[in-house]
């Protein structure tokens, strides 16, 4: 009896080109945050440009209504990793760093994208800790390739973060428990996709297989606690925390970022 090889979800070109779709609308409405994203603003406002954007393009916020979550985006300010509730009370101000997470549903595709960026001027250690958290990124995007196992993009992503250390000359924390995730049909699917481990295990990618990958990174622990709300995840040591993340497909001609940004972004 022969066995066939596990693989990460695949999907068509045709059904590739509707994910992307739905992705350049989550590029969209996340720079759009960011140019909103002033001293002053709250996060609450963010949200709304984020809503404003997916719905006048047609699709529909993947995560309002999430498992309950309120808003259409994650906003996480400074020691906030992920799932930050978007609210009036949380005011931004100079030097702050805000992360964003962002999803949208088109004909019935998912695009989920997020990135970290300054309020006004960022602290040199900020600046490099979103770099750090980019290039970990980046280093899983091209571990995106025909047959690569899953956890050989947890290996580049690790090794995108000791990269990024050797660059800076400092340490960075991987947050523990947390990490990417296969999208399709739906926002979150197997395989979860660590950001860190030995490389080598876990399915195989094929041509139109397709993952989200999301590094998140910190000034210092890898610990994170979750708030009183039950989404919250903040560190907890109090440092600072930076997360990105593109929506990726496996192609003969290379990774492919279903999320892009707009030209000239």
């Amino acid at each position: 009896m022969g066995f066939r090889k596990k693989r990460v979800p695949f999907r068509s070109a045709g059904e590739l080109d509707a994910m992307a779709a739905a992705g350049a609308i989550v590029g969209a409405a996340l720079v759009a945050v960011r140019d909103a994203a002033k001293v002053g603003v709250s996060t609450l406002d963010l949200d709304e440009v984020a809503e404003t954007v997916i719905r006048e393009a047609g699709a529909v916020p993947s995560f309002k209504g999430y498992h309950g979550f309120p808003g259409s985006i994650c906003s996480s300010v400074n020691d906030v990793v992920v799932h930050g509730i978007p609210s009036a009370d949380v005011v931004l101000a100079e030097g702050d760093l805000v992360s964003i997470d962002c999803g949208a549903i088109l004909d019935g595709w998912h695009g989920d994208s997020a990135w970290t960026f300054g309020v006004g001027t960022l602290s040199p250690e900020d600046t490099e800790l979103s770099e750090a958290t980019r290039l970990s990124m980046e280093a899983g995007i091209a571990a995106m390739i025909e047959g690569n196992r899953l956890t050989d993009i947890s290996h580049a992503i690790e090794n995108g973060t000791h990269d990024a250390e050797r660059k800076f000359g400092r340490p960075f924390g991987i947050v523990d428990g947390y990490g990417g995730h296969g999208i399709g049909r739906e926002m979150h699917m197997d395989p979860f996709l660590a950001n860190e481990g030995a490389p080598g295990k876990g399915p195989h990618l094929v041509i139109g297989s397709t993952l989200a990958i999301e590094p998140m990174l910190t000034l210092g622990t890898c610990d994170t606690s979750v708030l009183d709300d039950d989404w919250t995840v903040v560190t907890d040591d109090g440092t600072r925390s930076a997360h990105w993340e593109h929506t990726v497909a496996v192609t003969a001609d290379g990774p492919r970022i279903l999320t892009p940004r707009p030209a000239g972004a």
